[in-house]
Parts: structure tokens; C-alpha cells; sequence
């Protein structure tokens, strides 16, 4: 009898005359005994651990999606019409992504050109920018100056997203106003725009919105009724938007 067949034999034994017994109805000798079973078993056969590792990693990615598409079910027009955001690409796509990003974000930095290529290859996709400042005081301040570009001059969003986030160096009030004047937005009028018009809903909103979905970091996309959390490339979005189109969900 091999080590495995007589692993499985003992502890279907112990179990079927544990059974009818409280827990504790087993002695300290045979705890001891299906305890030094086990640890044999799995000291020889290690990759049942890593099995048991990705069969909860596995589940327990099932059950964040599940929270997910329900909290888009009921989050729909904050998610994808919102009057805080801006859609870049085509504005009747027949499928949108919804990008939550901070403008300090590295991942979210290299995920720009993610975006770029994909509005660029794809004239029938609507990709919206959620403003998520998650990383400190810079990433806020940062961020209530684009929200002042986009009341201010929302045609010029767009290179104001592209330039800030693809620039170099940390993103600050200071930088940020720069850019809008360097597009031709004084800078009175976006410190004027910042005061009268704080947004704090927009971010009340994102944060909100963020919990809901179970967003941990940036950059983190929802494409139909399913999440997709990090920087997972182009081709990966690309496979869902084709999903989607097949199908009707990002997941086929």
C-alpha cells in the first residue's frame, strides 16, 4: 500500500468513526498519529500546497468579481456617466473603459501608452479617465487643478491628461498650473475656478465608487460589468473589448 492510498485509508477511518463524535471525542494520540500523517504527506508532495494556494487565490479573485459586478450593477451612471469625468476617444463606442488612476501613479504612468495605442488602433472604443488621488497631498492638489481644466476648457482635457500623467517627475499644484497656462488657461482663472468650484464631490464620489468595486491601487479599469485591477497591458484590454463584442461580457 503506497504512503498516499494509506493516508487517505486512515484518515477515511478516523473520519467515519469520528463522525457521530464531537470534535473532541478524538484522544491525543490520535490527533497526534492524522497529524504526523499529514505532515508527511505533505513534506513529500509540497505541490499540494501550492494547489491549495491557487485554488484560494482562484476563489477568492471569483468572490471580488462577484462584489464587483454587483457594485457596478448598481453604481452604472456614476461608473460610466458621470458628469466629473471626460471620455476620451469615441463618444458612442460601442465599448468603454473606464480608467481609475492618480496622476503620481508609475503603473498608471506606463499604463498612458496603453490607452494611447488602443484609441489609436480602435475608432469605436469610449475610454473614460476617473480621477482617483490616492497618493498624498500632491496627487490632490493635482487633481483639483484638472478638475478646473476640464470646467475651464474640457476640449483641452485631453493633453493636459496626456502631458501631466506622461511627464517626469512628481505631479504638484504647481506643475499642473503650469501646464494649464502653458495650454493657454491663466493661471487666475484656474486658482479661481479651484476656490469657487472644489469639486469635493467628484472625489467623495471616486473614493466611494473605489471601496465599492474593491479597488485597491492604480491603475484599475472596469470593462463591462467586470474589473480589472492593475496595469495589465494592452493586449489584456484589448481581449476584453473584443470580449465584449462577442459576447457582451469582458469574459467570454
Amino acid at each position: 500500500m503506497t504512503f498516499k492510498t494509506k493516508l487517505a485509508a486512515t484518515v477515511a477511518l478516523t473520519l467515519a468513526v469520528a463522525a457521530p463524535l464531537p470534535a473532541l471525542a478524538l484522544d491525543a494520540a490520535q490527533k497526534k498519529e492524522i497529524g504526523e500523517f499529514i505532515k508527511e504527506y505533505l513534506v513529500e508532495n509540497p505541490e499540494v500546497l501550492l494547489e491549495a494556494q491557487e485554488a484560494l487565490q482562484k476563489k477568492q479573485e471569483e468572490q471580488q468579481q462577484a462584489k464587483a459586478q454587483s457594485a457596478i450593477t448598481d453604481n452604472t451612471k456614476a461608473i460610466y456617466n458621470s458628469p466629473y469625468d471626460i471620455a476620451l476617444g469615441n463618444p458612442k463606442g460601442d465599448v468603454t473603459i473606464v480608467e481609475f488612476f492618480d496622476y503620481n501613479c508609475g503603473y498608471c504612468k506606463r499604463a498612458l501608452s496603453d490607452m494611447e495605442d488602443i484609441l489609436k488602433d480602435d475608432k469605436n472604443v469610449r475610454f473614460v479617465l476617473k480621477e482617483l488621488p490616492i497618493l498624498g497631498p500632491d496627487s490632490l492638489a493635482a487633481h483639483k487643478v484638472s478638475a478646473a481644466v476640464r470646467d475651464l476648457a474640457p476640449e483641452k482635457y485631453g493633453e493636459f491628461h496626456r502631458t501631466l500623467l506622461g511627464g517626469e517627475g512628481r505631479a504638484t499644484e504647481e506643475s499642473a498650473i503650469a501646464l494649464a497656462a502653458s495650454l493657454g488657461i491663466s493661471e487666475a482663472d484656474v486658482r479661481k475656478t479651484m476656490t469657487e468650484k472644489p469639486h469635493d464631490d467628484a472625489v467623495r464620489q471616486a473614493y466611494s465608487l473605489a471601496n465599492d468595486l474593491g479597488i485597491t491601487g492604480t491603475p484599475s479599469y472596469v470593462v463591462g460589468e467586470e474589473m480589472v485591477f492593475g496595469a495589465v497591458g494592452a493586449d489584456d484590454l484589448r481581449e476584453k473589448i473584443a470580449n465584449v463584442r462577442a459576447c457582451g461580457k469582458a469574459s467570454c
